[in-house]
């Protein structure tokens, strides 16, 4: 039997996910699985009818953890899972959803698919990084999609200096700099224009956001070193600077904090059911191929 106990995840802000939470839960239940709820899932959406557990629980007890939201909630659930091996399968109920590829209105089906062992993994690396100052951690973290340098609030341009294992690659002026995995390559980098990385590939993206030279261009690096980027002493950071791990903020960086960014011993296993394809994924998503309507004229 595949995944004979499965826990069920999901973004409990949303309002009416407790009927296909419900539903889901029924069908492995009717599946002979057994059943866990995550914490928060259970408390905010009143299903008490099964067992509820802590995420340590899940890492513990739990063969597959299916995410229901928007991708999110995959990163948060990704991040605090990753270390267990537990694969993730993800349930789209937010807007775009490049991580939860399937439809909320499929996700039964594709379910029972999985069940049956019609899935196949796809293993996603994260990136681990800490704030350094004065040769003292302030923060650490890791992220499955991106890590963010950018300004805080107002004030002007952030200058940094990038290095690559301890080699010199630029300074930098801009409002921050992306570090983003493959798996981030559709998230915030694609709306700096960086490039779609397809996720097999072991690559780090470096992604200036608004540079001051429009000559800074995205760069794709091996995934085998760690990018350092220092606040420059001549920056104009009165207004300060804040980085993100994902939803992880350390909004408190000063003027000499260097950031470091490498790839994480962990990886995230995904559960795709057969015939997931990621270019269908992207097509779908950003409305590769489809024919201008009327509507889409500007008059």
């Amino acid at each position: 039997m595949h995944f004979k106990t499965v826990a069920i995840i999901g973004r409990y802000q949303d309002s009416g996910l407790d009927a296909p939470l419900r539903r889901i839960a029924g069908m492995l239940t009717e599946a002979g699985r057994s059943v866990l709820i995550e914490h928060d899932t259970a408390h905010n959406t009143g299903i008490t009818e099964f067992p509820v557990a802590s995420y340590e629980d899940i890492a513990r007890q739990a063969d597959l953890a299916i995410v229901m939201g928007g991708d999110g909630t995959m990163l948060s659930a990704a991040r605090v899972l990753a270390g267990s091996g537990i694969p993730m399968v993800g349930i789209n109920h937010g807007r775009l959803g490049f991580i939860t590829d399937i439809p909320v209105h499929n996700a039964t089906d594709a379910l029972k698919h999985v069940l049956l062992g019609n899935f196949n993994f796809e293993d996603r690396f994260l990136l681990e990084g800490r704030v350094v100052r004065n040769g003292e951690t302030l923060f650490s973290g890791v992220a499955l999609n991106d890590v963010v340098l950018n300004r805080a609030g107002r004030g002007g341009m952030i200058e940094v200096r990038v290095e690559y294992d301890d080699q010199f690659m630029y300074s930098q002026r801009a409002d921050g700099l992306i570090i983003s995995t493959p798996t981030g390559s559709t998230a915030y980098a694609l709306s700096a224009s960086g490039p779609i990385v397809h996720p097999a590939l072991n690559a780090i993206l470096l992604v200036p956001v608004a540079p001051q030279t429009l000559s800074n261009r995205p760069i794709v690096l091996p995934d085998t070193g760690t990018l350092s980027l220092t606040i420059s002493t001549l920056s104009r950071v009165e207004s300060g600077a804040s980085v993100h791990f994902d939803m992880q903020t350390w909004s408190d960086c000063q003027a000499g904090d260097r950031i470091e960014v490498r790839r994480a011993q962990h990886a995230v296993r995904l559960v795709h059911p057969v015939g997931y394809s990621f270019f269908s994924t992207l097509r779908r998503k950003l409305h590769w191929n489809r024919m201008p309507q009327p509507s889409d004229e500007i008059e």
